[in-house]
């Protein structure tokens, strides 16, 4: 077999390797269930301070469970999760950059073009205000090892 049409193959199976697993990536909840401690994810990206959300207008995605603080902010979470859903899972940005799974604090949050980053304590958000797109650029590269580590 040519050695072109086995690095397309190869090539053409990690895709679709990387495209399966990215639809099956874990999401940090609390032990009821709630993601990001019932905040609305919706309401960080609409004014200057997160929402409790209700679970009357609560989802699932990814295996837990939403909460929004109306129907709307459900609605447009739906019509586009990977819009509003906190990077990495909802685990802390930090210690991701780490190499490390982290719970996060949903009042701890930073906003860095148009994603949300959460973080796990004051402390560790004030080392993560220090350099935000070097420990975006390293939790981006340790997100995908960090989930699939055997």
């Amino acid at each position: 077999m040519p050695i072109r049409q086995t690095l397309f193959g190869a090539i053409a199976a990690l895709t679709l390797v990387s495209a399966a697993h990215a639809q099956d990536m874990p999401v940090y909840f609390e032990s009821d269930g709630a993601v990001m401690a019932g905040f609305d994810p919706v309401s960080y990206f609409q004014g200057n301070a997160p929402v409790r959300g209700m679970p009357e207008y609560a989802v699932i995605w990814k295996g837990a469970e939403w909460h929004f603080a109306s129907a709307e902010n459900r609605d447009l979470f739906e019509s586009n999760p990977r819009a509003y859903a906190p990077q990495f899972g909802g685990y802390c940005a930090y210690a991701m950059a780490q190499g490390l799974l982290k719970s996060t604090d949903p009042m701890l949050w930073d906003m860095v073009d148009g994603r949300l980053y959460l973080t796990h304590s004051p402390e560790v958000e004030k080392v993560w205000r220090g350099d935000r797109a070097e420990f975006i650029e390293m939790a981006e590269e340790n997100w995908p090892v960090i989930l699939y580590h055997d």
